[in-house]
């Protein structure tokens, strides 16, 4: 590997470094704005769709045919990862809510929690904790093109028995603020690709700035429920998240896949488009039902940033046995030979 490429990888290794420990500060931070400071944040509400719209054509901008290709040639994988993220999350979240005997409200606002496609940000995550990225950004791609049909679907199947689901209304705004915006992102990236790989080093930032104003305005909606309801629903949020690694992990493992592929499902399983669960409860349900994607637009991105520290923890400790391992071994022999 030349000197540039070196350097590249280490600016592009920093660059995600940094990435993944400052934008859970900053969606922190702007949900704080938005439960401490609802009057000032709450004309960012309306907007939420239109700034989710912006995020998602981000996303399109940075997609690449290499990673799409994962799909085809790793078909085994992604399948694997994709049956996952659609199978345990949503029974997870009925699960929980069920365990926590809330109320209908919040039944299917955990329910499309955790039936929406995986979070962009998974991507970074995946990168950090040594996963293999390919797979990630295929699995949230997949997902992502998918979620119009699978999301409705999966929400009336689970919680349609809670509250009337209005199916082809929630198709046509993730269609809206999801696909239309991922297309538009393609096109200018085929017709504009130099201007766009000159800005790629931005494109993350203004996701995640635009993501803060989408979390600021949600959280600014539901700021009195947050306040009076909080507890229980952060806590189901965690156990939601955790169990989406773990059982993202184990699915992965049992379908025989390498490590990197099954760190790369578990942070794809346990990372959702919280945002996007946000926007449609807050459409069609009310504040109550988004009160757990609003809690899960912060706590993803944090619990992300937890897991990735611990799969570096655990990558680094496994380098230095081996390390060990080796100069033992060479001793041994030098000895030996002596």
């Amino acid at each position: 590997m030349t000197t540039s490429r070196l350097t590249e990888v280490e600016r592009e290794k920093r660059s995600a470094r940094i990435a993944v420990l400052l934008f859970p500060l900053i969606i922190v931070a702007a949900g704080a704005f938005g439960i401490f400071a609802p009057k000032v944040a709450l004309p960012l509400n309306p907007m939420v769709p239109y700034l989710l719209g912006i995020v998602m054509f981000t996303m399109g901008l940075t997609m690449k045919a290499p990673d799409l290709k994962l799909i085809v040639r790793m078909p085994h994988a992604v399948v694997i990862g994709f049956i996952a993220q659609f199978s345990i999350m949503p029974l997870l979240g009925l699960g929980v809510a069920t365990l926590f005997n809330f109320e209908p409200m919040l039944v299917v606002g955990m329910v499309l929690l955790g039936a929406v496609p995986g979070g962009a940000s998974s991507n970074i995550v995946a990168y950090l904790a040594k996963g293999n990225v390919a797979l990630s950004v295929a699995m949230t791609t997949l997902s992502t093109i998918l979620s119009p049909f699978l999301t409705p679907l999966i929400v009336l199947w689970l919680a349609g028995s809670y509250l009337p689901i209005d199916f082809w209304s929630m198709f046509m705004q993730i269609m809206q603020i999801v696909i239309v915006p991922v297309a538009l992102g393609l096109i200018v990236k085929l017709f504009a690709g130099k201007f766009v790989k000159a800005i790629a080093s931005a494109i993350p930032w203004i996701s995640v700035s635009v993501l803060a104003l989408v979390i600021a305005g949600i959280m600014a909606k539901s700021a009195d429920v947050v306040m009076n309801s909080a507890a229980m629903v952060v806590l189901a949020v965690i156990l939601h998240n955790a169990a989406g690694f773990t059982l993202g992990y184990l699915a992965a493992k049992a379908g025989r896949l390498g490590v990197r592929e099954r760190r790369a499902v578990a942070v794809e399983v346990g990372m959702q488009n919280a945002g996007l669960a946000a926007a449609l409860a807050n459409s069609h349900f009310g504040p109550i039902a988004t009160l757990p994607a609003a809690v899960a637009t912060i706590w993803h991105n944090v619990a992300g940033a937890l897991l990735a520290t611990l799969f570096g923890l655990i990558e680094r400790r496994q380098e230095a046995a081996s390390s060990r391992k080796t100069a033992t071994k060479v001793a041994v022999e030098s000895h030996q030979t002596s």
